[in-house]
């Protein structure tokens, strides 16, 4: 887990706190051993609610408490109710292994999530659910009922995906008023890479890493008063996510996702 409240003597923001240790590492004993149970928990499965549910993990290959984390998130990426994304920060980078799949935009939406909940320090790793609630550490089963809860609970804000010529089509439409502009994103993602690393926290170890995004791009503003439909030029082959979502970043108003 990493506390970035103080400087460190080497040019980053960086703290790693005792405590916060010890009580990440007694979390993380159980929390492997229930990712199976998740898979079948019926609050994945619950027929007529309304999905899927956007999960943001930020994670990073050189923090040793993440393994487990990414771990979960490859769990929940096997699962159509739930978009789950990978977003590595590059914070951690200076302890000896730069994450290749990091950005430092990630890191500033980490921060952005953290002021507008009125948090003075970001961790890894963290889930961010529907743009909402916020985990720090492996909180499997604090996770699973978040998600059953956003399951059960309609959206604001239906989007559909197509894809066609070079182009995606995204149609939205808000099925109550939005009260105001909502932000209108693209998330591209790789849907796995497996990684050997020899330096840093993770030194020796080869982890299999889900759902990473690439790029995450504002491609427009709207209020939700008529219909939305949009036209964007997209190229290559992976995954696409639309986020229709309240700015701050704040709750995440609807999301679609393009195979």
């Amino acid at each position: 887990m990493m506390d970035q409240s103080k400087p460190s003597g080497r040019g980053k923001t960086a703290l790693f706190p005792p405590r916060a240790r010890v009580i990440l590492s007694r979390a993380l004993v159980g929390a492997v051993a229930v990712l199976a149970g998740m898979v079948a928990a019926p609050v994945f499965a619950e027929p007529g609610g309304n999905v899927p549910v956007v999960v943001e993990l930020f994670t990073s290959q050189g923090c040793s408490a993440c393994p487990p984390a990414d771990a979960l998130l490859e769990t929940l990426a096997t699962n159509e109710d739930v978009i789950a994304l990978a977003l590595h920060v590059d914070y951690w980078d200076y302890i000896g292994w730069e994450d290749e799949f990091a950005d430092p935009a990630f890191t500033e939406r980490q921060k952005m999530y953290a002021r507008a909940a009125g948090a003075r320090t970001i961790y890894t790793p963290q889930m961010i659910v529907g743009g909402m609630e916020h985990l720090v550490g492996v909180r499997p089963e604090e996770l699973s009922a978040l998600i059953g809860q956003h399951i059960a609970s309609p959206l604001p804000v239906s989007v559909s995906l197509s894809r066609a010529n070079g182009s995606l089509r995204i149609d939205a439409t808000a099925r109550e008023p939005l009260g105001r502009p909502a932000v209108v994103q693209v998330v591209r993602y790789i849907p796995s890479e497996t990684v050997a690393i020899t330096r840093g926290e993770n030194a020796g170890q080869t982890v299999r890493y889900s759902n990473i995004v690439r790029s995450w791009t504002e491609i427009g503003v709207w209020d939700g008063a008529s219909p939305l439909s949009l036209s964007q030029p997209i190229t290559g082959p992976e995954p696409t996510v639309v986020i229709v979502q309240e700015p701050g970043p704040g709750r995440i108003l609807g999301a679609a996702r393009l195979w």
